[in-house]
């Protein structure tokens, strides 16, 4: 039986991504240059890349938010699945990073269906529930939030409040390579305290019904939360 390391969970990863994803050019570049920028090499893997785009698909989002854009590497898989004239706001706290993603936006062709909004995104949220109460603004499809671990219970809220029954929400990294278990992490660790307190919100507001999912594979022991508004 192979051992479970970090280096076969990859090896595993590369195996599964040369198998059932194409080689793309675009995004393989958004990686290149935001790494080539200084950004730190958070983005999703593409596999769980390819994962929001169909989950983009099947769900039938018109409207996305994201909160946490970095490159736009995440934002370019979430702009290919939306519906035709969709549109994806995603939410950058930094200037840097967003005109990081405005480049790999716009190399992917996929620029035209991105706002970005930069600032910090407890300040972004509260306009945009305000642009909603304006004619012809309709409430997101789907959210997926992979911002500062510590305000994952904030982000939550908002994202049941901007959404609508059957509003797919969909949080990152909050396995924590198992410290999201232990009680004791709380003590030494702000973003294990974050994740718990939105997985505790996930499961205990009668807006959403939510699960998650462990995963390993390139970046670890980690793993995903999954709600829909009721």
């Amino acid at each position: 039986m192979t051992e479970p390391t970090l280096e076969n969970w990859r090896r595993v990863d590369d195996y599964l991504a040369a198998t059932l994803l194409d080689d793309d050019p675009d995004l393989v570049a958004a990686r290149r240059d935001s790494l080539a920028a200084g950004l730190p090499a958070i983005e999703v893997t593409p596999l769980a890349g390819a994962f929001l785009t169909l989950l983009a698909r099947m769900s039938g989002a018109r409207r996305v938010l994201e909160i946490g854009t970095l490159g736009g590497y995440s934002t370019i898989h979430l702009a290919r699945g939306i519906r035709p004239h969709g549109l994806v706001v995603t939410l950058e706290l930094e200037q840097r990073h967003a005109a990081v993603a405005r480049a790999n936006l716009t190399r992917a062709a996929v620029s035209d269906r991105v706002e970005i909004i930069v600032g910090r995104a407890a300040d972004s949220l509260p306009r945009l529930a305000e642009r909603l109460a304006e004619p012809g603004e309709d409430p997101f499809d789907l959210v997926f939030i992979d911002a500062d671990k510590e305000s994952n219970a904030l982000y939550v809220d908002w994202a049941i409040r901007l959404g609508h029954p059957g509003t797919v929400i969909v949080v990152d990294n909050i396995g924590r390579g198992g410290a999201v278990a232990d009680a004791d992490a709380d003590s030494v660790d702000p973003m294990v305290v974050g994740t718990r307190q939105g997985l505790d919100l996930l499961g205990s507001d009668p807006r959403v019904d939510a699960t998650a999912l462990q995963t390993v594979g390139a970046k670890g022991w980690d793993g995903l939360a999954i709600g829909v508004v009721r």
